[in-house]
């Protein structure tokens, strides 16, 4: 029988205080097999690591179980020591006796009790660990990033930089996302055009950097290190070789898509320039609104000097190996018409930030009044909605969007740059200026007389006369208040980008309970998914602004940087493994399997595992009815002789 260890650790106060830790190791070294038992006030500290390394040589140990806090912390700290001392890494186990026991405890004897019984489960499950070696899997060292904005694009480069070859995908026609539709930044006054051009520009021009816009993810499988993703490049219509964006096309069509129809390029023709501004490029034919689908018609072809035009243009598939993948698909504006607690949200003058960026872009191109959607009029009274379906379940979302407040004063004090002897009111529950520089650009805005900060709820927007009235609360002159509005502008939250869902289905990655990319650890590991080697970047996690979606996007990219850094990588051998004997080949562990990791061997009709993609997550190992299924050490066995153990006390 192995010799076991038994280690306990005080862990300051944070266990002892309330677990009698001399009581442990009493009880501890009667247990079967246990050969020494020691406690020590930080086991994790480089003495207390001394402690171990030592102890498994003297006494000769076969496993090891340390009683500490949770495994998420140091459970490698303690596995690297033992295999230092010669002992298989895995032949360590910890027991959660600070998080599971000291926390949640305030009765000593309790507490005691239930860490007692934790350690013993642990001697009995180590008893039949393996001695397992690390799967290791050779290395693609090619990324994809996956969203063309800001924090793609500053991944992209940044690995790109660094001597690897990158696809970058993006589903839009042009690059820089939402960062690319905004007038200007807040803090530095500056046009995002302008910034966003330059890093544009860089993307298109590096040699490493392969740019795929027009184009979706198709399919996805394979592991760390060795992804497959199969990319769906959309027909545009045009021959990109040919086309010199000369826009007689343009002139020619017959269409015109409204900018409802169209937010970004509207009011265009069917046959458009998109990037025009950033980076002039080839057109593009829309074909939900191109007539030549519907009705046969040609103008555009039949102006082209070119001969560009091609209907018979396809999608094609781009077929790619990977070794990571960046998640950075931003996000979009919540829809304002679904916030009916406000009234009437189909007012053309009751618009959201996005909206009124576009009004800010307009009057800094033409150097003209800022003038309202309606009627062309100069706006002289205008309320600024914070919080506007944020932070409350009921009227939207639960979150707070966390850029809102800076947003909503950079759009106040530009409206007054544009419109001096306007007034700006804005509607707030509170302001959480958080970063660098913030405080000090609200109390700018706050001392401007007529930017007017009204503490409370606004209850309800309507058009009476053909005026916008606005009811809200004051809360700190505790007064009602109503005002006649020339222009309403709604700080609407930031949901997770379209088809979010179904992308994260594709690429076998979670989301959180709104809807964004999930973090494996939000403290620990906050830009790792809990799909290894795929990484998370920029606005689709969560709201971020600019300046922390480039950090974001710079701790991805040098997580991709790290894994390419060897031409192999080990992965957790802790992995199911399968029975023949017993296995009858039903597929019920192939239907379980969230990773794909599953196969029925055509020749054996057996069930087989890839290792390199199962994640050792066990769903298989429940659903299967014969039991042939398990998971190494985890089995069948040791599971029932730790609720054995569990029991016995």
């Amino acid at each position: 029988m192995p010799r076991i260890g038994v280690f306990v650790c005080h862990c300051g106060r944070n266990i002892a205080g309330t677990v009698n830790i001399d009581s442990l190791i009493k009880a501890s070294s009667d247990f079967p097999d246990v050969a020494m038992t020691i406690d020590y006030k930080y086991m994790c500290s480089d003495p207390g690591q001394k402690m171990i390394h030592d102890a498994i040589k003297e006494h000769g140990l076969e496993g090891v179980v340390i009683a500490s806090c949770s495994p998420r912390l140091h459970e490698l700290t303690f596995r690297n020591t033992c295999e230092a001392a010669g002992l298989n890494p895995y032949k360590c186990e910890i027991a959660n006796i600070r998080e599971q026991c000291s926390w949640v405890h305030s009765d000593m004897e309790m507490g005691t009790v239930k860490a007692l019984e934790t350690i013993e489960t642990l001697v009995e499950k180590i008893r039949l660990n393996e001695s397992l070696i690390p799967i290791e899997v050779p290395v693609t060292k090619r990324a994809l990033v996956i969203g063309g904005g800001i924090s793609g694009m500053e991944a992209a480069l940044n690995i790109a930089d660094s001597g690897h070859e990158v696809t970058l995908v993006e589903r839009e026609l042009i690059l820089g996302g939402n960062t690319s539709k905004l007038a200007y930044t807040w803090l530095i006054q500056e046009s995002s055009p302008c910034i966003i051009s330059s890093k544009v520009a860089d993307v298109y021009n590096h040699p490493r950097i392969t740019l795929l816009t027009n184009a979706e993810i198709e399919d996805f499988s394979g592991y760390v290190g060795n992804f497959k993703a199969s990319l769906r490049k959309k027909a545009t219509y045009i021959d990109s070789a040919k086309c010199d964006a000369c826009a007689k096309c343009l002139e020619a069509c017959p269409v015109t898509v409204s900018a409802e129809d169209d937010r970004h390029f509207g009011p265009r023709p069917a046959v458009f320039v998109p990037d025009a501004d950033i980076s002039p490029g080839p057109a593009v034919i829309d074909k939900i609104h191109c007539l030549h689908f519907t009705e046969g018609c040609r103008a555009c072809a039949d102006v082209c000097p070119h001969k560009a035009v091609d209907f018979k243009q396809k999608d094609c598939l781009v077929e790619e190996a990977f070794g990571a993948l960046i998640i950075a698909t931003g996000y979009e504006p919540y829809d304002k018409k679904k916030l009916k607690n406000y009234g009437d949200m189909d007012l053309p003058d009751v618009i959201d930030g996005l909206e009124f960026e576009e009004i800010l872009a307009d009057w800094e191109r033409s150097h003209d009044d800022i003038k309202r959607p309606s009627d062309g009029k100069i706006p002289k009274d205008v309320v600024f909605v914070q919080c506007a379906g944020s932070r409350d379940i009921s009227k939207g979302v639960p979150y707070c969007s966390r850029i809102c407040c800076m947003t909503t004063i950079k759009h106040a004090k530009l409206y007054r740059d544009a419109v001096p002897d306007g007034n700006a009111y804005i509607f707030h529950a509170h302001i959480r200026a958080g970063g660098k520089g913030f405080e000090e650009y609200v109390q700018a805005a706050v001392s401007e007389e007529q930017i007017i900060y009204l503490r409370g709820d606004v209850e309800k927007i309507f058009s009476q006369n053909g005026e916008i009235k606005v009811w809200g609360r004051d809360e700190l002159s505790d007064m009602d208040v109503e005002i006649d509005a020339d222009l309403v502008v709604l700080a609407t939250p930031l949901i997770p980008s379209r088809g979010s869902q179904e992308l994260a289905k594709k690429l076998k990655v979670a989301t959180d309970e709104n809807g964004f990319f999930a973090e494996v650890h939000p403290k620990l590991r906050p830009v790792e998914s809990a799909t290894r080697g795929v990484y998370l970047a920029g606005c689709a996690q969560s709201p971020r602004d600019i300046p922390e979606s480039i950090s974001h996007a710079l701790a991805a990219a040098g997580k991709v940087i790290a894994l390419f850094s060897s031409d192999v990588i080990y992965q957790e051998p802790i992995v199911v493994f399968v029975d023949e004997d017993i296995c009858s080949g039903c597929g019920v562990c192939v239907e379980a399997c969230p990773y794909d990791s599953r196969r029925i061997d055509p020749w054996t009709n057996k069930a087989r595992v890839i290792a390199a993609l199962c994640q050792g997550c066990g769903a298989c190992a429940v659903a299967c009815p014969s039991g042939a299924t398990q998971q190494r050490n985890f089995t069948k066995t040791q599971i029932m002789k730790m609720i054995d153990a569990a029991l016995k006390g």
